[in-house]
């Protein structure tokens, strides 16, 4: 199910896809790339030079990512890595420059990250996270909260993939139609699926249960899952 979007017509998507249609596809989306690229230093430039720099809070982030033809897949709706995530940078008065982290986040923090950058009191049912710890130390021990990715084709075809630190873990189906695993600390492009294999069980069984949460089901369903899964 992780591929059956594309496989029909691999590995072009559309029938009839010459190799020379392909190559300018990706040229074009690599010229769009370049062409936001532009328009972010336009924006920049003008906060410079209408010295609003150093006091403004800065966000940049997009939708999430497109496959060009790896995995023979095109397009989004993936659960893969690749196409799950996304850029985002966040600057603000105050905060150290040029740090990263490598904790993972969603775009569900940015409402509570901008309030509290602001000093304003966000409503207490969000479901994201402020992200000023992980500006102050992008180590911070205590962030632990996965990032959720849901891909839904149709009813018969839907999935959930969560991402900590090193691993992604996808369901299809709740796990009916398929599980996958990745560990992003030797498999960065998700080649190797380590779900099936008996060392991986319990980090199988760990990642579905938090799933649960994520996954719509009624309150019977989600204990006889965790029953199975025990």
């Amino acid at each position: 199910m992780a591929v059956m979007r594309d496989s029909k017509k691999w590995p072009y998507y559309f029938d009839g896809v010459t190799v020379e249609q392909a190559r300018k596809c990706k040229q074009a989306y690599c010229a769009t790339i370049s062409f936001v690229d532009a328009q972010l230093g336009r924006l920049l430039n003008a906060l410079e030079e209408n010295k609003l720099i150093d006091n403004a809070i800065i966000v940049f982030w997009s939708d999430h990512g497109y496959f060009l033809g790896e995995k023979g897949l095109w397009y989004k709706r993936k659960a893969f890595e690749r196409s799950a995530r996304m850029p985002l940078v966040v600057a603000a008065p105050g905060l150290s420059e040029g740090q990263n982290t490598t904790k993972p986040v969603e775009l569900l923090d940015l409402y509570p990250t901008l309030a509290d950058l602001c000093n304003l009191t966000p409503p207490e049912n969000l479901e994201g996270k402020s992200l000023r710890s992980l500006m102050v130390d992008p180590n911070d021990p205590s962030w632990n909260k996965p990032a959720v990715t849901q891909v839904w084709n149709n009813k018969k075809a839907w999935g959930y993939s969560i991402r900590n630190e090193r691993y992604r873990y996808t369901e299809w189906l709740e796990g009916r139609a398929g599980r996958e695993l990745y560990d992003h600390a030797n498999d960065s492009e998700e080649v190797t699926n380590l779900a099936k294999m008996p060392e991986h069980a319990e980090t199988v069984a760990q990642f579905s249960n938090q799933l649960v949460k994520y996954v719509g089901l009624k309150p019977q369903k989600r204990q006889s899952k965790r029953q199975r899964l025990k």
